[in-house]
């Protein structure tokens, strides 16, 4: 959070006052290369977008021409860390009170901007208009307030996972946040300024404002005042955050004496509004009066909402605009008062990011030339405030200072993101295997856990760069951003969506992308695989001098061994630090003996005695021992079957886990010595596809575009996810179309506990499709 104080007479117009706690460029960053501006001013908060240009690095592997002989040639490939220029798309709130200073400092930061006009929406676009064009030398064109609003939803809800949330006030976790569903049409949209717009969206050009209400945000503001003589709106929140409505408000029982079980009336139901006031003979309080116009003026959004909703038979209903604001209280009585209209058949949802609809929508409206909706975005956990950051009640000492900013940015992916074609029902898909936001003491672990393993991660990080003299000032400032998420995250969970450990990987992954360190594990990668090429062809001989049956349970054993070298796990990566020479036999003795903690191995062998697979898709882990010695003799095993095995790695580095350009320099490279695998290359029965990822866990609904073409392609009937991340915190209960194999080693002692196993259990979960019996009631995770 940053503060940017007013301009007074002693300093120059053009000065942000020293009154903000984060440097300049923590807040408008990238201003340098803004290309496009959006600008959407309401009564009193600004909404600043714009769309820039970062130069970051990226690690490349090159493979070496191995009939060269110089210093490097017995090594497999190179690193180089390269400049990359990728899109990224800013957004930023305030308060109107600093438009002025704001508005100087972009013009002062701004080099060579292309553009020559600010798209603007919102009731203060035209009050503001003079002063844009006179500080940023640009022609303001104003866009339609609800077009933009529009654009904005569709955008978030499309983009931005667990934007969507139920509020539950008196759950173990408030913020309960929904699936992404992959058709986002039709909803219904209440927005909620001065006054109520109920718009029904039925796709991205067809919307239509059914319905609204003069009694809003503005009815709450201006009664307010005159009841309270409180003139803020924020300030009048406060009050009814700590008032008691029953004693203005009059309730069932105040009339009847108790419920009204004929009606089926509760007696605490509010039965008029305001109703004690005409008769009780004494003040109210200021906090008391507030509560009561509250719950008045959400009831009755809330009742009309409901209406539309039957009226149009929708079911999704999104809240949104300055009177909610992310504020609990407010939250709680619309949830309250749809689920009392409804009996509980529709649900209020809230957004995430509802503040930046408006300038989201003037920006996309702005930027049709380059069409931002033909391209996947992902949010830069690195670089955005996280929900709740300006919530009156969740930050009061924040709200104390002069002004606070939030953020949001988002960066352009590489690849157009869609769900895997195998999940059974992409609309109720999750990911993650547990929600750290409900889970207080697993939350608790794994925060102290990430805590622990930061100096780890900065001393990788800055020997991954050991000719860089800045890479330690640039480590240490990574550690101090890292840690401030962590301590964010403990304090609101639920900041950017449901808490989870893939999600605190993703924020660590993009804290140090943030301070350039693209792939810290670079070089312990590039050394492992070295080492692993080197025993291949005798891992392979020594498969094939096994029975059938014996090489099949070896297979599965190689692939949990190999699956043991992750240097993401702390009781691995102590040991891979303090004996390199851990080998893969050793790895082999670690894993538990039979019965394994979940144990599908029996209907596995069974299965593989009748017809082979048509295609295999595989998601692999790490590189190094993982890859080469234990998942391409699986892999090699699949296509002598007969099968057609898809590989599919991370499209960008993360921990130790193989990236696709290093699987395809190592494919080569085994098939250079493998005659199975060149055949495999050859005839195209085995293709290397990246994921689309570049996290050491895996979201089955944001998978790169060309890998799901392949998948219905091939006709894929199996569904092999290998290691701790991809298997056990993310996908364990995905329920796909066809045969899954998930397999992977626990390598966290506390997690091995939970699940009543011991470090180094094995998961092998071999699962039929829907429709055939179950091979597997295991449970192993808590519900």
């Amino acid at each position: 959070m940053a503060e940017c104080g007013r301009v007074d007479s002693s300093t120059s117009s053009h000065t942000m006052d020293k009154s903000i706690t984060l440097p300049p460029d923590e807040i408008f960053r990238n201003l340098e290369n803004a290309k496009r501006f959006a600008i959407d001013i309401g009564g009193s908060l600004t909404k600043l977008a714009y769309y820039s240009t970062v130069q970051h690095k990226v690690a490349k592997v090159r493979s070496f021409e191995h009939n060269v002989k110089d210093a490097a040639s017995d090594k497999l490939y190179e690193i180089s860390v390269q400049e990359e220029v990728t899109a990224r798309l800013h957004f930023i709130k305030f308060e109107n009170a600093y438009i002025e200073t704001c508005l100087d400092f972009i013009k002062d930061h701004l080099v060579n901007t292309e553009t020559k006009v600010i798209k603007a929406t919102g009731g203060g676009a035209h009050k503001f208009k003079e002063l844009i064009e006179r500080k940023l030398g640009l022609k303001v064109d104003k866009e339609d307030e609800m077009t933009c609003l529009i654009k904005g939803c569709n955008f978030v809800l499309r983009n931005i996972p667990h934007e969507a949330f139920v509020y539950a006030k008196h759950a173990d976790s408030e913020f309960r946040f929904q699936t992404t569903n992959p058709d986002i049409f039709p909803y219904l949209l209440v927005n909620i300024g001065s006054g109520v717009s109920i718009v029904k969206v039925e796709s991205e050009d067809k919307f239509e404002r059914i319905g609204g209400s003069s009694i809003g945000g503005g009815t709450f503001w201006g009664l307010g005042a005159l009841l309270t003589k409180t003139k803020r709106f924020d300030e009048l929140l406060q009050l009814a955050s700590k008032g008691q409505h029953a004693s203005v408000d009059m309730l069932v029982k105040d009339i009847y004496g108790g419920s009204y079980g004929s009606l089926g009336l509760t007696g605490d139901l509010i039965a008029s509004s305001f109703g004690k006031s005409a008769t009780a003979d004494k003040e109210f309080s200021k906090e008391d009066m507030a509560k009561s116009l509250l719950h008045m003026i959400s009831n009755d959004i809330g009742q009309l909402a409901c209406l539309y909703a039957k009226l149009h038979n929708l079911s999704r209903v999104y809240f949104g605009g300055f009177f909610i604001r992310g504020h609990p209280v407010t939250m709680h009585t619309i949830t309250y008062s749809i689920n009392f209209f409804t009996k509980g058949e529709v649900q209020a949802l809230f957004l995430r990011h509802e503040g930046y609809l408006g300038a989201i929508g003037a920006f996309l409206k702005g930027a049709e030339e380059d069409n931002p909706n033909q391209y996947s975005w992902g949010e830069n956990y690195a670089g955005s405030s996280g929900l709740m950051s300006v919530s009156p009640d969740m930050n009061p000492m924040q709200r104390a200072r002069s002004g606070t900013f939030d953020m949001l940015e988002m960066d352009r992916l590489e690849r157009q993101l869609v769900n895997l074609p195998l999940l059974q029902d992409p609309s109720s898909y999750i990911p993650d295997t547990v929600d750290l936001t409900e889970d207080a003491l697993a939350r608790e672990y794994w925060l102290y856990c990430f805590e622990e393993a930061l100096d780890g991660v900065v001393k990788r990080a800055v020997a991954s760069q050991p000719d860089i003299p800045e890479a330690n000032e640039r480590a240490e400032k990574f550690r101090q951003k890292y840690r401030h998420k962590l301590q964010t995250l403990r304090h609101q969970p639920f900041a950017y969506g449901s808490l989870t450990v893939r999600s605190l990987l993703d924020t660590r992954e993009h804290c140090l992308n943030e301070f350039n360190f693209p792939d810290p594990y670079s070089k312990i990668k590039q050394r492992e695989n070295d080492m692993a090429l080197k025993y291949y062809q005798k891992a392979v001989k020594s498969m094939e001098e096994l029975s059938w049956e014996q090489r099949q349970f070896a297979l599965v054993r190689g692939v949990l061994a190999g699956n043991v070298f992750d240097w993401g796990a702390k009781a691995v990566s102590d040991v891979l630090e303090s004996d390199p020479e851990f080998g893969f036999e050793e790895a082999k003795r670690q894993l538990e003996e039979r019965p394994w903690l979940v144990d599908s191995y029996n209907q596995w062998l069974e299965r593989l005695k009748g017809p082979p697979h048509k295609c295999a898709l595989f998601f692999v882990d790490n590189s190094g021992v993982d890859i080469i010695l234990g998942v391409m003799p699986f892999v090699r095993e699949l296509l002598s079957r007969g099968t057609e095995v898809v590989l599919a790695s991370n499209s960008g580095p993360a921990l130790n886990d193989v990236t696709n350009g290093e699987l395809q320099i190592l494919t080569e490279r085994i098939a250079a010595m493998d005659q199975v695998i060149q055949a495999g290359l050859r005839e195209d029965r085995l293709t290397l596809v990246q994921s689309g990822s570049s996290s050491p866990c895996l979201d089955l609904s944001r998978l790169d575009k060309v890998l799901a073409m392949v998948v219905r392609e091939r006709q894929t009937d199996l569904v092999i996810i290998e290691g701790m991340g991809r298997a056990i915190h993310t996908n364990y209960y995905a329920m796909l179309s066809c045969e899954s194999l998930k397999m992977a080693v626990i390598k966290n002692s506390w997690l091995a506990d939970r699940l009543g196993g011991k470090l180094f259990s094995v998961v092998f979960k071999y699962e039929m499709p829907p429709g055939k019996p179950s091979q597997d009631s295991a449970a192993l995770m808590p519900s």
